[in-house]
């Protein structure tokens, strides 16, 4: 896996259209919903009239993990849910998940950090799952 500042993501050797649903079968097993689903390639066509690879991005939301988050932060809702992008490269299809530590962290509240270990331990799972 490959980590960044803003999230951690991997490669994986398959068709944008078979991975996809497989992330989203992932991320159940490891408690999440997808509660809103962007696909990006039909919005810019539509919006600017550009054609542009398959990407997709995914909210995906814990109820559990949410509600802890949103009781020690009212106000955090603005940082959820979680995304997780799916996308077509020429090396395959590309899966990032966001960094939920970089994500919380912004918000300088140590009693979130216990919750985005376990949000983090969670996507880190997904991805290696895939």
């Amino acid at each position: 896996m490959e980590s960044m500042e803003y999230g951690v993501g991997r490669y994986l050797d398959q068709p944008y259209e078979t991975a996809l649903p497989r992330v989203v079968e992932a991320l159940k097993a490891e408690g999440f919903g997808v509660v809103t689903e962007i696909d990006v390639r039909e919005t810019m066509k539509e919006k600017l009239g550009v054609d542009v690879t398959p990407h997709t991005i995914l909210g995906a939301c814990n109820p559990g993990l949410a509600h802890a988050a949103l009781q020690v932060e009212p106000d955090l809702g603005v940082l959820l849910p979680c995304n997780v992008v799916v996308y077509a490269t020429p090396r395959g299809t590309r899966v990032t998940a966001v960094n939920a530590g970089a994500m919380l962290g912004m918000v300088g509240n140590p009693a979130l950090e216990r919750i985005a270990a376990e949000v983090g331990r969670r996507l880190d799972r997904v991805l290696e799952s895939l």
